[in-house]
């Protein structure tokens, strides 16, 4: 800036601050980042004879600015005093109009350009498809495309971008095809929309085989591209692949360093995420963010909550993002006060709460037995999804109050919410803590019949749980036995579980066979079904199953509890030692 107003007093003394050429180089030295723009525009005022040269230098500068707005302005005003815009005038305008999505004077411009002649100039042409498919109007631009009496790669590569941008991720793999049909010769920039297309997509398949047009045609690998590249094989699960294309980069940025975070955390190698974490020359909210979601979905949660207050002892502002990872932790880790102090920074400094947000609050409050909290949440959520409803409805069922779980479905039926699965999951489940086995049927039935969900494992074993819990051991049996798919271990103890509280021996002992042959080596099955015997009498048969265990090298699974202290949570291993 200092330099352009020496350069324009020179331009005074010399007495040449009206002269065209010499203010057109003068302007020409302008770029958004180093030119106060008003400052330009004011000197552009005073110059008498205002060429093309001049008015589409202007146009430029400000379409590429903090103000396109002004580019527009530039236009109509070079129309009105007479200057008809050229085929370097629209590309800059049209920019501004991208920019601004001022499709209006998009449509005006593009009527401009008809009247001049100008609808066969590829640059135009390329333009004015950029344009509208900045402006969501992508049948448009298509239109455009095929009316094209020429196209150039940039032609290609501005409908695929618009595709790309307006989420038609078929449509950018479909017209890269067609650009192999027509023989055009596909550069970095289309590759990295394909690349992008196919990893949205999960096309792994379409991905290799781009990967392999991109080996044979020796496609320049800039940034973006080998960014793109390290995300897709982060989410198919080649970290292999990813960190080489990682480790080739010639210069790699955040965006780098952050997807290959992802990748190995994503591939349960939360050693490797870390070691690149700290070897990073300089982190951003994302890489802070990317490790603790690392942690979170490695279920090593206290390490998550670790890094989460490192990351605010070096004053770096986390965001909604952070926070879902940040308060699933708490969830996992009964760390209430945690979560309580996040709720309350939410709220303090503003942070955006979305519907993932308002879940994973609901969800921390849930877990954490503070049921009354996550009541609250739920029904001051500005919006809610089927999410939101099952994580109360469940809430609500495991902390004692399934009466209010059961009467919150017919409100999500109510306000137009579809059930899910899970859904189902915690209806089942508020029937069984209340011994509603009537209930319970129906709602398996509407299941069913009514929202055409296929029941799977968990709804059966809800339904066991609920039949067992009623005593009603025989009939939790054939309702096994009835299943279209074979039960799975847990399915078959919760009925175990339930025949030593009723002291059933003979459907414990036929319990036990099947979960024997599905799971030799649990000794929670054999101390179950000691402990049936030892309910009802029989001794000799319980020191039986002891002495099997003892025979076997089986030993008990230990119990263990957490607290939260000064919140920090701790685990503690609880050891029983029998006396011989």
């Amino acid at each position: 800036m200092a330099s352009l107003r020496k350069l324009h007093a020179r331009l005074v003394v010399l007495g040449l601050e009206r002269d065209g050429p010499s203010m057109l180089n003068m302007l020409s030295s302008c770029t958004p980042s180093t030119c106060d723009l008003e400052y330009a525009c004011l000197v552009f005022e005073r110059v008498e004879h205002q060429s093309y040269f001049i008015w589409n230098t202007v146009i430029r500068t400000s379409a590429e600015g903090s103000k396109p707005e002004d580019a527009i302005g530039f236009y109509k005003r070079m129309k009105q005093r007479g200057v008809q815009p050229d085929n370097y005038t629209f590309p800059f305008a049209l920019k501004a109009c991208s920019r601004l999505e001022e499709i209006a004077e998009g449509r005006k411009m593009h009527g401009d350009i008809v009247k001049m002649g100008l609808s066969s100039n590829v640059f135009v042409q390329n333009a004015l498809i950029h344009m509208y498919a900045a402006n969501k109007k992508i049948g448009n631009a298509r239109q455009l495309f095929d009316e094209m009496p020429e196209r150039d790669l940039v032609s290609w590569n501005c409908l695929i971008s618009g595709y790309s941008q307006n989420g038609c991720l078929r449509d950018v793999l479909a017209l890269f095809q067609e650009m192999q049909s027509q023989n055009v010769l596909a550069d970095e920039i289309t590759m990295g929309k394909v690349i992008l297309a196919c990893t949205h997509l999960g096309e792994w398949g379409i991905a290799r085989l781009v990967v392999e047009y991109i080996e044979k045609n020796s496609v320049k690998l800039d940034m973006f591209l080998c960014n793109t590249l390290i995300d897709m094989y982060g989410r198919c699960g080649c970290v292999d692949d990813a960190y080489k294309v990682f480790v080739e980069m010639s210069k790699r940025n955040n965006v780098s360093w952050n997807a290959m975070i992802t990748a190995c955390a994503k591939a349960g190698d939360i050693a490797a995420a870390r070691k690149l974490f700290d070897e990073m020359p300089e982190r951003d909210l994302v890489s802070w963010t990317a490790m603790i979601a690392g942690y979170s979905q490695a279920s090593e949660f206290s390490e998550a909550l670790a890094l989460f207050r490192q990351m605010l002892i070096e004053n770096i502002k986390p965001d909604e993002i952070t926070l879902v990872s940040v308060l699933s932790a708490c969830a996992h880790l009964g760390a209430l006060n945690i979560g309580r102090w996040i709720h309350n920074y939410i709220h303090q400094n503003r942070v955006k709460s979305d519907v993932f947000l308002g879940n994973a609050l609901v969800d921390m409050y849930c877990k954490c037995g503070s049921i009354d909290m996550a009541i609250d949440v739920f029904y001051n959520m500005p919006q809610k999804d089927v999410l939101s409803w099952n994580s109360i409805i469940l809430g609500l069922a495991v902390n004692g109050r399934a009466s209010d779980a059961l009467q919150l479905f017919p409100e999500m039926i109510r306000v137009g919410v579809q059930p899910s699965d899970v859904t189902f999951i915690g209806i089942l489940l508020a029937c069984s803590h209340e011994g509603l086995v009537d209930q319970g049927y129906g709602y398996f039935e509407q299941m069913m019949n009514v929202y055409h969900l296929s029941p799977q494992m968990k709804h059966y074993g809800c339904m066991v749980d609920l039949l067992s819990r009623s005593g009603r051991l025989d009939e939790a049996y054939k309702f096994i036995l009835k299943m279209p798919f074979d039960p799975d271990p847990v399915l078959w103890r919760t009925l175990l579980s339930a025949c030593a509280v009723h002291g059933d021996v003979e459907l414990a002992e036929i319990t036990t066979k099947r979960l024997l042959v599905l799971e030799p080596s649990n000794s929670d099955n054999y101390v179950l079904l000691a402990n049936v015997y030892a309910r009802t009498g029989r001794w000799t048969d319980a020191m039986r199953i002891r002495e099997k265990m003892k025979g076997s090298n089986l030993k008990k699974t230990p119990g263990c509890s957490s607290i939260e202290v000064n919140g920090v949570g701790y685990r503690e291993q609880i050891l029983v030692c029998n006396k011989e």
